[in-house]
């Protein structure tokens, strides 16, 4: 009895290791294709991830693209005395080959005839360019120049239209430099009547010759 009761049981244990291994096979099979299926949707999370971050960085570029063609045309839409930063009111020509920004004032706001001292209202214009000069070109170089017309020099105290130009450039450079512009960075200039930019033949254009110009080179 007890030889049959074990030959039933090692029959029962082949039974059942036979019956189990074909499924034991199964899940194996099983979770290595879950495995491979996991990592197969961890890829394509990553991938929708990276391209949800490029597109974001496209959509970001393309907005401050949009934004500085919209600045580069409002700049477009300023006069050169609002682009420069002195403001309307104010001569100013640019020479981009030269480098550089040109205010012009005329002599008839700055001096009297055959002065070279400053008239009390000339403050206010001088003030503003000198803030200016501080505020938006610090460091830059500045030419002060001063020109005149072809009127030779008959009262006053100046030899020729050269010392004039030179001491009226001088004394608008020194009153920059009392007010906070650098002195190594300022050179005043006298050219007389050699740089006309209109005719001497009548008023008008001797007036337009009779002028300071405050130069800013800037590239240096």
């Amino acid at each position: 009895m007890r030889a049959a009761n074990k030959k039933t049981i090692v029959l029962l244990t082949c039974f059942v290791v036979f019956t189990l291994l074909p499924g034991c096979t199964n899940w194996e099979k099983r979770h290595e294709a879950l495995s491979v299926e996991h990592e197969n949707l961890k890829g394509l999370l990553e991938r929708e991830r990276s391209e949800k971050g490029m597109l974001a960085d496209q959509v970001t570029q393309g907005q401050q693209t949009i934004e500085e063609l919209q600045r580069q045309i409002e700049e477009q839409k300023k006069t050169p005395a609002e682009a420069s930063g002195f403001g309307e009111g104010y001569d100013v020509a640019f020479d981009p080959s030269a480098g550089t920004i040109t205010v012009t004032l005329p002599n008839s706001i700055l001096f009297d005839s055959g002065k070279a001292s400053l008239r009390q209202a000339t403050s206010t214009e001088l003030d503003h360019i000198r803030s200016v000069l501080r505020q938006k070109y610090p460091g830059k170089l500045i030419d002060v120049v001063g020109h005149t017309d072809t009127d030779p020099i008959k009262k006053s105290k100046w030899k020729d239209n050269w010392e004039l130009s030179a001491q009226r450039a001088l004394t608008v450079a020194r009153y920059l430099i009392q007010r906070g512009v650098p002195g190594g960075k300022i050179r005043a200039v006298g050219c007389g009547e050699s740089r006309p930019v209109a005719s001497n033949a009548n008023a008008s254009g001797k007036a337009k010759n009779r002028r300071v110009e405050i130069v800013v080179n800037i590239r240096g």
